[in-house]
């Protein structure tokens, strides 16, 4: 005889099992499955900037790839040049690295705000990025390139951004600002200049530095205006400064943010570079999920 029982059951628990599928919080579980995120550290930080010997380094670390310093013309490994470009290129394939970004650092000396040159030397690198394969470049607003509460400066900035960000948008690449700025001003500058492929490099320490929430301010500017994280500290090893990076992953994973995690900076008392970022690579991948 046919158990209705058994029938309701089996009914009752399709249907909870349906409804749980659907739930947001088993929703927001699978996702996060699937949210990968890939360890790098600067290639200054691990002293080998702008020059291709940082892949090795970076395979001896541990790490996943290396943000790469973009010079002004002339200057060391020039990547305006095919033949550095494939000197780059083969060290990438020889140590199963990755190039995560490029980094504008001249910016500091050489002002965007002010200097005409850095006009032209942010649109040769727009050309080299895709060249290379790569989505972004960091320009650099610290030093004597310094934007913070400058007005008239922010305004030059967004002048400028607005000619190069029609040039980026076609390339396909982003122009990431790093500053001493809270949110709410990259906010406006990015609106100001109201282009995808304008997005704020995101700094922890430097924010943390400056007094602001830095996790709230990493919600507040979101997933659409964040491209790229430096995972730094000053004078400590990641995790043990004054940074708290499982809020850090808290507020990432509420923005739905992934990608790269780049190490700046956080090396430990006593200890050399190169143990310091064996230790951060493996502290940042005990926090998130990654490849390797």
């Amino acid at each position: 005889m046919f158990d209705c029982r058994i029938h309701r059951r089996d009914a009752l628990r399709a249907a909870l099992g349906g409804a749980l599928a659907c739930s947001p919080a088993l929703s927001l579980l699978a996702a996060d499955k699937e949210r990968l995120f890939k360890i790098g550290a600067c290639d200054w930080s691990i002293g080998a900037t702008g020059t291709p010997a940082a892949m090795k380094i970076a395979r001896e670390i541990g790490l996943d790839g290396v943000q790469v310093t973009f010079s002004k013309p002339g200057e060391g490994h020039d990547l305006r040049s095919q033949a550095v470009r494939d000197e780059y290129q083969k060290a990438c394939r020889e140590q199963k690295e990755e190039i995560c970004s490029l980094a504008m650092g001249i910016l500091n000396q050489i002002p965007y705000s002010s200097a005409p040159e850095p006009e032209v030397w942010v649109n040769d690198c727009i050309e080299v990025l895709p060249k290379l394969g790569v989505k972004v470049v960091l320009l650099a607003f610290f030093g004597e390139g310094d934007i913070k509460n400058k007005p008239d400066l922010q305004k030059e900035v967004i002048r400028r951004l607005k000619k190069a960000a029609p040039l980026a948008e076609r390339a396909g690449v982003i122009l990431a600002i790093e500053s001493w700025m809270n949110a709410a001003d990259h906010m406006r500058i990015l609106d100001a200049v109201a282009s995808p492929a304008v997005k704020v490099y995101y700094d922890v320490a430097n924010m943390q530095k400056e007094g602001y929430d830095l996790y709230s301010e990493i919600r507040q500017l979101g997933r659409e205006r964040i491209c790229e994280i430096h995972c730094k500290e000053n004078d400590s090893l990641l995790g043990e400064g004054l940074v708290d990076f499982r809020k850090v992953k808290e507020a990432i994973d509420d923005i739905g943010y992934s990608g790269w995690l780049v190490i700046e900076g956080a090396v430990g008392h006593g200890l050399s570079m190169k143990d310091s970022y064996v230790r951060n690579q493996k502290y940042l991948r005990s926090l998130f999920p990654t490849k390797s």
